[in-house]
């Protein structure tokens, strides 16, 4: 039974089967995200509306933000880029490899990056 829950110790829920973690593709951009948002963290669109509940999801956590500017200077070739986000599991073993950007920058341009990674705490079942 899916989705139940009872009291176990310490009065914590004890829950049969867990979804945390299932993924699913954004009918709107065709992004891999996760089952559990309600709005596409691509492409910022509603996947469902539930009453009550703040949509917006709110990160537990943020443990890791960066950002950088790369800029080239006034003279010389234009560059190119490609921004590469790798993902690796505690063994150090590749789990996804994607190139999320490519461009190009002539002399005096400049582009800014962003990353950040934010850990949300689903909930399990409705109160």
């Amino acid at each position: 039974m899916a989705g139940h829950s009872r009291t176990g110790f310490f009065g914590k829920p004890v829950v049969a089967k867990s979804t945390t973690g299932k993924t699913r593709v954004c009918p709107h951009c065709k992004t891999l995200i996760l089952e559990s948002a309600a709005i596409c963290p691509a492409c910022q669109k509603y996947l469902r509306f539930e009453s009550g509940i703040d949509i917006r999801p709110v990160p537990h956590l943020s443990p890791l933000k960066v950002a950088a500017t790369i800029q080239h200077p006034a003279t010389g070739e234009p560059w190119e880029y490609s921004v590469v986000f790798t993902v690796r599991n505690e063994k150090g073993e590749e789990i996804s490899r994607q190139v999320v950007g490519v461009g190009a920058l002539a002399p005096s341009e400049q582009r800014s990056f962003n990353l950040a990674v934010e850990v949300f705490c689903p909930t399990t079942g409705k109160k």
